[in-house]
């Protein structure tokens, strides 16, 4: 009896201790996470309005190209982004602090001169860059250090998005699709709800959007949705297909990047003017609102916002892919949904989720944000949606890092499984 007193009492000592580490790490990555994500919110919010008030801006996107490049160069981080942090919780790779300020400068950079582009890819590449670190300066082995790396990504995307929950469950699932990383929810989560604190007392609201018109539960817009789903699958195919073929096409056809991005930065000044000064720079979140709260889109809408990302994120501008995957799905959904016989306001807010969904393979994190963003309003549907969307956009996706780790079509592990147990 004493003997398993004594074990249930080492036992317990132990999972205190534990608790406290993981506490104690989560600490100065909400902190830090939470002013730098604040920061940097402020930041792209002030270019933003800048660039709205003074349109000649957009033609120094040439030259802010340049210096992004030479940022790049100086800080010794080409090449680097959020793929090389998710391999930093797949393999323990170590991630350059200096990848902070370059992805926050290059990012304000593309903001201010109107590249298309979002901020929560940078958000995930400063976050993940501050909780490794972090780790690595507190002395913190492998292992610890890549739940430091998740919880820093949940942080910095609560900051900037508002959403914690869905923020700490898409970093610990993003990595692996089809395992959860869930050694990482309490720190993540706690660095995630104090990063949100600390954007909240800075007077930084949090990203939600008023439903109206939402079908009830029945088997008309079960149908109806479940087709509004299948084409968002669609949709994120051709959106991940672009970036990608951009993404290795425009490096081996202009392997130079000072050249390259100059004349990518041509090429969207051109395309803005010739679609709409505006209207598909920066991250678009007034189209997105416009979309899902007043059910106002232009068709061609999904379109453009796809081909100038797509040149603005291969000529080497910085930001993030999933705000640009809302605005295309949401633009999308508020067109498509109403030849369907849905209301555009709420096609518009699954379709948003759903493309999101498909893109960044990440079925429940989807619907934690679908939760947070709309109050929870139409859950049933849209989680529908995101399900088909997930499912049909098959092994596509917006990071090429990423391991499907189960199959999406059959009841079996992928190769990669077996793989991911031996290593």
């Amino acid at each position: 009896m004493s003997e398993s007193f004594s074990r249930a009492a080492r036992s317990a000592r132990e999972m205190a201790r534990m608790l406290l580490r993981w506490l104690v790490l989560a600490l100065p990555i909400g902190l830090l996470c939470g002013g730098i994500g604040t920061a940097f919110h402020l930041a792209v919010e002030a270019v933003t309005e800048l660039r709205g008030a003074h349109g000649w801006l957009l033609w120094l996107l040439p030259a802010a190209g340049l210096a992004i490049v030479a940022l790049y160069k100086g800080t010794k981080c080409e090449g680097v982004g959020t793929n090389n942090v998710i391999r930093a919780v797949q393999s323990g790779e170590a991630v350059s602090p200096l990848l902070v300020p370059a992805i926050f400068f290059g990012t304000v950079l593309t903001h201010l001169c109107g590249g298309s582009a979002g901020r929560e890819g940078a958000a995930l590449q400063m976050g993940g860059s501050i909780g490794y670190n972090i780790a690595k300066l507190f002395h913190f082995p492998d292992h610890d250090r890549r739940t430091a790396t998740v919880c820093g990504m949940a942080a910095f995307f609560s900051a900037l998005f508002g959403t914690p929950l869905a923020a700490t469950l898409f970093a610990m699932m993003v990595e692996d699709v089809g395992l959860s990383f869930s050694v990482a929810f309490v720190p993540g989560f706690c660095a995630a709800l104090l990063a949100y604190g600390i954007s909240l007392a800075c007077g930084i609201a949090p990203t939600r959007f008023a439903l109206s018109a939402v079908p009830a539960l029945g088997i008309l817009p079960v149908l109806q949705v479940a087709l509004l789903g299948m084409a968002c699958a669609a949709v994120t195919r051709l959106f991940c297909l672009l970036l990608h073929v951009a993404e290795h096409q425009l490096p081996k056809r202009l392997p130079n990047p000072w050249v390259r991005v100059v004349l990518g930065g041509v090429v969207v000044v051109a395309l803005s003017y010739l679609m709409g000064v505006g209207r598909y720079n920066g991250a678009g979140m007034g189209v997105i609102t416009a979309a899902v709260e007043q059910g106002q889109a232009l068709p061609w809408d999904f379109i453009c916002k796809i081909l100038l990302t797509a040149i603005t994120l291969a000529s080497g501008f910085k930001g993030g892919e999933v705000v640009p995957s809302f605005y295309i799905g949401a633009t999308f959904g508020c067109v498509f949904g109403p030849l369907l016989g849905l209301p555009a306001g709420f096609s518009a807010a699954v379709a948003m989720v759903a493309v999101f969904c498909g893109a960044a393979n990440t079925l429940v994190p989807s619907l934690l944000l679908a939760y947070e963003l709309f109050g929870g309003a139409g859950l049933e549907l849209i989680a529908l949606g995101c399900g088909l969307s997930y499912m049909l956009s098959g092994y596509h996706g917006l990071y090429s890092s990423q391991t499907f780790l189960s199959d999406k079509f059959h009841s079996e592990y992928t190769a990669r499984w077996e793989a991911r147990l031996h290593h």
